[in-house]
């Protein structure tokens, strides 16, 4: 529903916040029956059913939502800051411990018993606010990062639709204007008329064609889980667990690896980069831009653009995935095949104009894929300095200095 109270599900964690993008929304009515888990912001959420462990702070913009059964509530007493309770749970220490007690039998749950069984160090409040200080530092700059990102994806999107959906430079043409935005080269490139197609009126010259008949469909595979040999290579092996956020585009790495001779006896086939992947079965749509040579799974497709494009492509099957979305209503749908990526008929203009559209995108999404590597390197010296700080092993002028370094 587009009205009600949001709701925060383990979906909407992300790097160690909340994500907003995709919130599911629930009838006031019934969220009233809840009203211990509403928050008012400064809270400590934890995931404790499926992908437990995961730690976000409750900031005063979610005030008034409510979280759904899997994530937990936790309200710090006056004896500890929020922000030190958070980093301690993000903590190796604690995440192992909590997943050693999890209960794994049906879904992989936390039992809030053992939770509250949980140690949490408390060392003086000078040091807990310097160390804080030291992380909240460095989240900041990932966050920076993230929203960058965002208004650069943003952009691009707003000039993918302005072409390629709203044709804007054609509506300007057909009018007698200049089109905004591009000099007369690029002007050149658009006709100043419609045609009529099966999609309805689209530019003079462009065709309506079948998805299928501007991508090459690629197909993925899984080597035998059984053959060690087969894991822990040098090829990054993609699956939705590592789609990237929407403002994120690229997937530059992922959770698991596999080797080249697991690569041959497989099914799986290394994807270039600029390759586009679509999730296919389980979560489905969701989209990854490849970032460096990998293979994926086989619930996935690889998608090439005939043109050898990388951009067009991807933002084309965005704007596929929401036109299936559309179809159903904007329910999930269970699943892509080939059928259905052939059942789907897109504008295809001039070889030329996507060239240009390359182009003039080729140094935002450089700027994107920059900062996600910068945001991933970050993340992994926080991730690296917590425990040692927490415990004491690294003093606070030391840790200053790395992460002076890293800039």
């Amino acid at each position: 529903m587009s009205e009600g109270v949001p709701i925060i599900r383990v979906n909407n964690f992300q790097d160690g916040h909340i994500e907003l993008a995709d919130l599911m929304r629930i009838d006031p009515s019934i969220e009233a029956k809840y009203g211990r888990t509403r928050l008012k912001g400064g809270e400590v959420l934890l995931t404790v059913v499926g992908s437990v462990g995961q730690v976000a702070l409750a900031s005063k913009t979610v005030s008034g939502f409510n979280v759904a059964r899997a994530v937990a509530v936790i309200h710090p007493t006056s004896e500890v800051e929020s922000e030190w309770l958070a980093l301690c749970l993000r903590s190796p220490l604690s995440q192992h411990l909590l997943g050693s007690r999890a209960n794994t039998t049906v879904q992989t749950t936390i039992n809030l018993k053992d939770l509250r069984a949980l140690p949490i160090p408390v060392p003086p409040v000078s040091e807990r606010k310097w160390i804080t200080s030291v992380m909240l530092a460095i989240d900041d700059r990932i966050t920076l990062l993230r929203e960058t990102n965002a208004t650069l994806e943003a952009i691009a999107q707003a000039l993918f639709k302005s072409w390629f959906v709203d044709f804007d430079p054609v509506r300007a043409k057909a009018e007698g204007r200049q089109p905004e935005g591009m000099d007369a080269a690029t002007a050149a490139l658009f006709p100043d008329s419609f045609d009529d197609s099966e999609l309805g009126p689209i530019p003079k010259g462009w065709s309506a064609l079948r998805f299928t008949e501007v991508v090459d469909v690629i197909g993925g595979g899984t080597p035998k889980t059984s053959i060690p040999e087969y894991w822990d290579g040098n090829i990054p092996w993609f699956s939705v667990v590592d789609a990237p956020s929407t403002s994120d585009v690229f997937v530059v790495e992922t959770e698991k690896h596999i080797t080249d001779i697991g690569l041959m006896n497989s099914s799986a086939k290394l994807l270039s980069e600029g390759t586009t992947i679509i999730s296919a079965r389980g979560t489905v749509g969701r989209l990854a831009l490849v970032g460096q040579a990998m293979a994926m799974n086989q619930s996935c497709y690889g998608l090439r653009g005939k043109a050898g494009d990388a951009y067009f492509t991807y933002f084309s099957t965005f704007h596929l995935v929401e036109t299936l979305r559309q179809r159903t209503h904007g329910s999930v749908f269970d699943t892509i095949t080939r059928e259905t990526l052939a059942g789907v008929s897109a504008v295809y203009p001039e070889v030329g104009v996507i060239q240009v559209f390359e182009m003039m995108l080729m140094p935002l999404m450089d700027r994107i894929r920059v900062n996600l590597r910068e945001a991933a390197s970050l993340s992994m010296i926080r991730d690296a300095l917590l425990p040692r700080l927490i415990s004491g092993q690294l003093r606070l002028p030391e840790a200053d200095a790395i992460v002076k370094e890293a800039h």
